[in-house]
């Protein structure tokens, strides 16, 4: 006979890790793994190639641009199918072009036309993937747990990017590109068929509107009509562009000049994925009332890291600064999932989560692309400066916000029918706490 403790156990287990919360974090696990291996076997395979960094520039856009196009469009199609049918669909493409991807370099003929071909379907898939994705992880949960669930969920996301890179590097130099391009494909796969097994029985039906435009537009007004949804991710969107500059084309040049080659780059670029998963462990515990306060306060250091390349800090320092940059940026990201877990109504998750990736990524290719005109008009060290200071601006500027300062965690459940209102008939989101 099941005792009351051993069911108030498992219904306390079941509002953060049920079967398809478990499920979802294992499969994003085993993908994390093998993409972040296969984005240094990518670029190495285009060295072997004969290519050079500009090509391995093109195919990192190749993979960009169709995420950027799509990503709105698979959204929609997220909120209007089963997420997880959406999902495995998009594992599919994803293995089988990274299959691809890997026969054509174990050949030696790969070309740099066929690399770009197949990792723009890689992007692709991604684009219709991640939208359902993430639905699906916020309709997985419920109750006072969701923070913590999220919390593990991205602790477990950065283990693997963390584990994923370092063992991609030593795959690479060990057996070569090809075949941990073949891995990852293997790992889309294992991926893929578990999250066939996915349960959607509890998401209600969802009632169809008058096809993609319409819900396309009924997706902006839900994103457009919560000043705290749209002023995050139009800070993000620059704070993203100007750090991913700094990351991928100043730090190396950092790191050549003055720190001592890609070992101290590749050192500190560790640390920060350290930083990330204790930021993680730390929201397992922590559930700041104001969650978009506390979450957009800890978005100042991620001015850090320029700053400290602009002196340049010695490496010891940089790797300090990353660790702790790490850690502040998953309290915004535990906190940012958490509020579009209690304010977002659940058809439309899929759909705003469309947007905050477009605003992610979108201007990430440009900011890239002008890093090295910047610097020769401005000078490199400007130029970090630079970046560190529109970090700093933008955050300052989203927190005039009032609904992001006054947006509190609410502390007893809340269903599903007590947050289907539109966005259009709130006129704040503070104090739903």
């Amino acid at each position: 006979m099941t005792s009351p403790v051993d069911l108030h156990r498992r219904s306390r287990r079941s509002a953060w890790a049920g079967r398809n919360y478990s499920l979802l974090t294992a499969a994003a696990f085993v993908t994390n793994l093998g993409s972040h291996g296969a984005l240094i076997a990518a670029a190495f395979a285009v060295l072997e190639a004969g290519g050079d960094g500009g090509d391995v520039g093109l195919v990192a856009a190749a993979r960009t641009l169709p995420l950027v196009l799509f990503l709105l469009i698979g959204g929609a199609v997220a909120d209007r199918l089963p997420r997880h049918r959406v999902m495995v669909a998009a594992n599919a493409l994803n293995c089988l072009s990274q299959a691809a991807f890997a026969v054509l370099v174990l050949s030696g003929e790969a070309e740099l036309w066929q690399m770009m071909l197949l990792t723009a379907l890689g992007g692709t898939g991604q684009a219709f993937f991640s939208p359902a994705a993430e639905g699906m992880l916020l309709s997985s949960v419920e109750g006072e747990q969701a923070s913590r669930a999220f919390a593990v969920f991205r602790m477990a996301m950065q283990g693997a990017a963390v584990g994923g890179a370092a063992l991609g590097g030593a795959m690479v130099a060990a057996i070569g590109p090809g075949w941990v391009l073949a891995a990852d494909a293997a790992a889309f796969a294992v991926a893929g068929s578990m999250r066939a097994f996915l349960d959607v029985g509890h998401i209600p039906q969802r009632v169809r509107g008058g096809g993609m435009l319409a819900d396309l537009r009924e997706g902006w007004r839900e994103f457009a009509g919560r000043p705290w949804l749209w002023g995050i991710v139009v800070q993000f969107s620059i704070a993203n562009a100007v750090v991913g500059a700094a990351d991928a084309v100043y730090g190396p040049l950092v790191a050549r000049d003055h720190l001592g080659g890609a070992g101290p780059w590749g050192l500190a670029l560790g640390f920060f994925g350290a930083g990330t998963v204790a930021g993680a462990l730390l929201m397992t515990r922590w559930k700041p009332r104001r969650l978009l306060l506390a979450g957009t306060l800890c978005v100042f250091p991620l001015a850090l890291p320029s700053a400290a390349l602009a002196v340049p800090a010695p490496i010891s320092v940089l790797c300090a600064v990353m660790f702790l940059t790490g850690v502040t940026l998953e309290v915004f990201g535990v906190s940012w999932m958490t509020a579009l877990h209690q304010e977002i109504p659940e058809d439309k998750l899929s759909r705003v989560a469309a947007y905050d990736w477009f605003g992610s990524v979108a201007l990430v290719p440009l900011a890239t692309a002008l890093a090295g005109p910047a610097e020769t008009a401005f000078g490199r060290t400007s130029a970090l400066w630079g970046c560190a200071a529109l970090v700093v601006v933008v955050t300052a500027a989203v927190l005039c916000v009032p609904d992001v300062r006054d947006l509190r965690r609410r502390t007893k459940h809340v269903s599903a029918s007590d947050r289907v209102g539109s966005a259009d008939a709130e006129s704040a989101v503070g104090g739903l706490g």
